[in-house]
């Protein structure tokens, strides 16, 4: 596995990490033990990164995550998890101290961690990135050793660019694949610039860049994939990348035809992602062993050459750029 620098934590870890949000809630059902055998699965490809997040499950996926770093204390793991969505309501001004060391508390003690490697705002009212008593409650937490790093994962290139500003950011945590292109406009080249680590989730939009799915194709009323098409649950950017599921389809269907023999259409656009500027980790999710290992294989893969690039570039910009470039 490649292994790369995070951003200002100091860390190096794996090109391609284990989103454990899919474990968690919001994917369908994952029982106890399908968890835990993705998480071995992909720390035996040589994933280093896990990112999960304090409402994935209201702490479900933390506790998979914690269980794994009891089972496996010498695999080299850095974790991220996240904070502030559990908050109701989730306006800026309960992104306090003392909300965010009683949000540490549970975290730390889902996790089985005294310090907590990396926290990640997670997408935060737009009012938070210019208050900065946030910042200083964040910088508390590291002088306190409850956390060594922080972080903000964001919506919109905007918001990326205000956290950004602030230096102690250590990562940003930004929406990045084949079908959503706009952080390579300023994000990237802003963030190598600062020395500002990328995580890249949602990199295979959903699934939809698995190549597997058809117009006809459904998922349960337990899957975000159903319930949050209109954004009725969170933003609509998280689920499908944003863009509509037939439009995602077919597109797909073209970036498929791209793959270079011996890899999936899954592995070929994380490959894309790790391509890009300034991209510290790519966290795809996993819900089986034999998944996390694919995943993994794509750090194994040559980067595109320049044809390939440019025509999925054509795909985007004819297929996807006016649904979805100005938005987000």
């Amino acid at each position: 596995m490649e292994m790369r620098q995070l951003g200002r934590t100091g860390r190096q870890v794996g090109a391609i990490g284990f989103g454990a949000w899919q474990i968690g809630a919001d994917w369908g059902a994952v029982d106890d033990d399908a968890a835990l055998a993705a998480l071995d699965g992909a720390v035996d490809a040589g994933v280093t990164f896990i990112d999960t997040a304090d409402v994935y499950g209201d702490g479900r996926s933390e506790r998979f995550v914690g269980e794994l770093l009891r089972h496996r204390p010498d695999a080299g793991l850095t974790v991220a998890t996240k904070m502030g969505r559990r908050a109701d309501p989730h306006v800026a001004d309960v992104y306090t101290l003392d909300a965010f060391r009683a949000w540490n508390d549970r975290s730390r003690e889902n996790l089985g961690v005294d310090t907590l490697d990396l926290v990640q705002l997670h997408c935060p009212p737009p009012e938070v990135y210019s208050r900065d008593a946030v910042f200083d409650a964040l910088d508390t937490l590291v002088e306190e050793q409850r956390i060594r790093a922080y972080g903000v994962s964001v919506e919109t290139c905007a918001e990326a660019l205000a956290a950004l500003r602030r230096p102690g950011v250590a990562t940003i945590q930004i929406i990045l694949n084949c079908l959503r292109r706009k952080p390579l406009d300023e994000v990237l080249p802003s963030a190598a610039a600062a020395g500002v680590g990328i995580i890249a989730r949602v990199p295979l939009a959903s699934g939809l860049l698995s190549g597997r799915y058809d117009v006809s194709t459904t998922f349960g009323p337990d899957d975000h994939r159903t319930f949050n098409r209109a954004g009725e649950a969170f933003d609509v950017g998280e689920t499908f990348a944003g863009v509509p599921f037939d439009v995602g389809v077919e597109a797909a269907r073209e970036i498929a035809e791209l793959t270079p023999p011996g890899a999936t259409t899954a592995q070929f656009a994380l490959r894309w992602v790790l391509d890009q500027l300034g991209v510290s980790v790519v966290i795809p999710g996993a819900r089986s062993p034999e998944q996390a290992a694919a995943n993994a294989g794509a750090a194994g893969l040559a980067p595109l050459d320049i044809a390939t690039s440019a025509a999925l570039t054509r795909i985007y910009d004819e297929r996807i750029r006016p649904l979805v470039h100005d938005r987000w």
